[in-house]
């Protein structure tokens, strides 16, 4: 309660008591009882409650987040300039404070009746670039222009939300949306959008006394068709992409089985490969110890050798001493050879 209501109230509360008293002063007279103190007590308080009374009506109190609109019967109507927070001496009778509140205000406008100001449907139905019809909730948060509030007041006097903030933001919205298709809306140029109505409800709010703080867009609806198509589309995309997936796991298989087959091939390449280099290896061995068995034999060797191998029943082999005996034998003293 500030310094002027209380001026009030107390008026309020002097004329009370003052009729009281009148009324006092009247019963006594009545009775034929002396009511002079009575009459005397009636009329200060008479006196004192005009007092307050033209007090409190000239005397206006403006709050922090008030600019005050000084009605007056002079010319023009107004006061040029709006009273700033405090304390305020105005005509009583002749004059009439307005007080216009400078503090954010939010305006929105939704699908769902409880989020808006007049519990009613409240959304703003806009057509695309292409035909769509979209149903867009959104919020404005706004306030009075501190220095334009005689002007907004003359224009508008308090119905500049009905006036000016929902028909200018209706009107922001549909323009922007009319320069997208309806897929540009929802996903890639919704923040384009979002900026191109910012911008020009900022510019309308501005060319009447108002100051945009910020524009929300809240959410975005379809009619009953067209959710109905999307839906479909949805379905559709969906199917074909399970379908593409299971191709693409199919093909997984496929190029599983393939390395498989492959791994299995090459596995018996390599092992084809090693027994192949091991008989070359083996060969290679075989010949290279012939070639040193047929380096290290001599005539002599091989006739001894095959003495060795004759049948161990033979007791006396008889040679003659000028002709070979299969092999040629080694050279001997004694035709006998007996072991």
């Amino acid at each position: 309660m500030n310094i002027v209501d209380v001026i009030r109230t107390l008026a309020g509360f002097a004329w009370l008591a003052a009729i009281g008293l009148g009324i006092l002063a009247a019963v006594r007279a009545s009775r034929h009882q002396t009511a002079k103190g009575s009459s005397s007590s009636a009329l200060i308080l008479i006196i004192v409650a005009t007092l307050l009374t033209v007090l409190g009506s000239g005397l206006v109190y403006v709050e922090s987040n008030e600019r005050g609109v000084v009605k007056t019967v002079r010319a023009g109507g107004v006061r040029p300039v709006a009273l700033e927070p405090g304390l305020h001496w105005i005509l009583p009778i002749v004059e009439q404070v307005v007080n216009y509140s400078i503090s954010n205000q939010t305006y929105t406008m939704s699908f769902l009746p409880e989020q808006g100001p007049d519990s009613a449907e409240d959304s703003i139905r806009a057509r695309t670039k292409d035909g769509q019809e979209v149903i867009i909730d959104g919020t404005v948060i706004y306030r009075i222009d501190p220095a334009k509030v005689v002007q907004l007041h003359i224009s508008w006097q308090e119905n500049y939300e009905a006036g000016i903030v929902r028909p200018e933001t209706r009107g922001a919205i549909r323009d922007a949306v009319a320069q997208y298709g309806v897929e540009e809306v929802v996903s890639t140029k919704r923040e384009e959008m979002v900026q191109i109505i910012t911008d020009e409800l900022a510019q309308s709010l501005s060319d009447n006394n108002l100051e945009l703080l910020d524009f929300i867009l809240r959410d975005i609806h379809f009619s009953e068709e067209y959710a109905a198509a999307v839906e479909q589309k949805q379905i559709a995309e969906q199917q074909a992409l399970q379908a593409k997936l299971v191709v693409e796991q199919k093909k997984q298989e496929a190029e599983q089985a393939r390395q498989e087959a492959q791994g299995l091939a090459d596995a018996a390449v390599i092992a084809a490969r090693g027994e192949a280099e091991a008989i070359l290896i083996q060969a290679q061995a075989e010949a290279e110890a012939n070639r040193l068995l047929a380096e290290s034999l001599t005539p002599a060797l091989l006739q001894y050798q095959y003495i060795l191998k004759l049948s161990p029943g033979v007791q006396t082999i008889f040679i003659p001493s000028d002709n070979q005996f299969i092999l040629p034998l080694p050279d001997t003293s004694n035709p006998q050879i007996t072991p």
